[in-house]
């Protein structure tokens, strides 16, 4: 191996005497350059997509959210507050109650989703900080919060108290609804805020106190159906989902912010592995260009090869001579098109080159994982590319 590694790096920096043999193997190297930098950014890019867009659930949904396993809602005592205190790494933790509601405005309606949250909620998340308009709902009254996009399909604003704000809940147990009088409970509230996160929260959620929430649903003290947890800095994830099991024997089911957002994750992971497909095939017609850059330095070495065969080397070793120099030149290729990719993440990022908005530059997302990712399949490919290359040397090739 040493022998054909050596010989290899040789031919590999040693020029041709036939010039359009060397362009051929500049135009090769240029191509899987060119192919896994183009690959690191546009993953760095999805990278970056995907972080942008889940920064905003991050507003909306903890870190950790405790539902029912069964039904939709559950007593939670003070024996149960208790040992959720205990648990460590849970740094705060807010109980919620969320139902379907529909809301009225004069004569328009619309499906939406009522969120009755107590105080220590914002001490949860962070959407008061997304209220563009107005304010937080004063705790123990009968103002809410909503998304814009619901205010705009209602055509209400914020503390107009000529437009009076109904919700509307159905009663359990009533059958078929044939009218809205003794079918529903109802609410009249006042919107004291509009928040701004992204369409899909905006045109879904209604914020209000746990208590009108539960006066509406008809809930007692103690009933809610979630409670939402922030982790401190250092806590691990799988260990408070251990204790919360271990504590309460398994009658909740405890999700994280990616499962709360499946499908978005799905899309963004299926999107993402779509776009890999695709730089992999370009990489794999660029490597084209090295099988037959390596296929044209073979015809060019048969006078060597002939040669070196006389001198009692093996076919075999030969072989893997341009063996390796195809992959030292995939592998070569590919770390300086990496380092390209690097240095092009490392400038969007700190310089804005491509705007998104005048306001927003393109968001990028520097992940060593990506790296890791875009080598091993130009080394993998590279090597199979080379192996291909290499076994078009034959005996009968070398003697003629």
């Amino acid at each position: 191996m040493n022998f054909s590694l050596y010989i290899a790096k040789r031919y590999l920096l040693s020029k041709s005497s036939n010039n359009a043999i060397n362009i051929m193997t500049l135009i090769a190297s240029a191509g899987v350059i060119i192919a896994a930098a183009a690959l690191f950014i546009v993953l760095s890019v999805f990278a970056g997509l995907k972080n942008y867009s889940l920064q905003f659930s991050s507003f909306v949904d903890p870190d950790l959210k405790i539902l029912p396993a069964e039904g939709k809602s559950f007593e939670f005592t003070d024996a149960d507050k208790n040992k959720l205190n205990n648990i460590k790494g849970i740094a705060s933790f807010s109980e919620v109650i969320e139902e379907r509601i529909i809301i009225k405005s004069e004569n328009k309606n619309l499906l939406a989703t009522l969120k009755g949250v107590d105080s220590n909620f914002l001490n949860v998340t962070h959407i008061d900080s997304m209220v563009t308009k107005g304010y937080w709902f004063t705790p123990n009254s009968n103002e809410v919060v909503s998304g814009w996009g619901i205010s705009h399909n209602l055509s209400f604003g914020i503390l107009d108290f000529r437009k009076a704000l109904s919700i509307y809940v159905p009663k359990p147990g009533k059958g078929q609804i044939s009218s809205i009088k003794g079918a529903y409970n109802a609410v009249y509230v006042n919107n004291a805020g509009l928040f701004d996160i992204n369409e899909e929260l905006n045109d879904k959620y209604v914020f209000s106190d746990i208590n009108l929430a539960k006066q509406l649903l008809n809930y007692n003290d103690k009933k809610i159906s979630a409670i939402e947890l922030r982790l401190s800095a250092d806590a691990d994830e799988d260990n408070v989902r251990k204790a919360i099991n271990t504590s309460f024997n398994g009658r909740f089911t405890i999700k994280n912010r990616e499962q709360l957002n499946e499908a978005l994750f799905k899309m963004l992971n299926t999107e993402n592995l779509a776009i890999y497909l695709i730089f992999t095939l370009v990489i794999i017609i660029a490597l084209f260009n090295v099988v037959g850059a390596i296929i044209m330095m073979i015809l060019d070495k048969k006078t060597s090869l002939n040669t070196l065969f006389n001198l009692g080397t093996e076919p075999k070793t030969i072989k893997s001579i341009f063996f390796w120099q195809g992959s030292l030149m995939t592998v070569i290729s590919g770390i300086i098109g990496v380092v390209i990719g690097l240095i092009a993440v490392f400038a969007q990022q700190s310089f804005g080159l491509v705007m998104l908005t005048p306001d927003l530059a393109y968001p990028v997302g520097l992940n060593i994982f990506n790296v890791f990712i875009v080598l091993a399949t130009i080394f993998a490919l590279g090597i199979v590319a080379s192996r291909i290359a290499s076994q078009r040397i034959t005996k009968k090739l070398i003697q003629s």
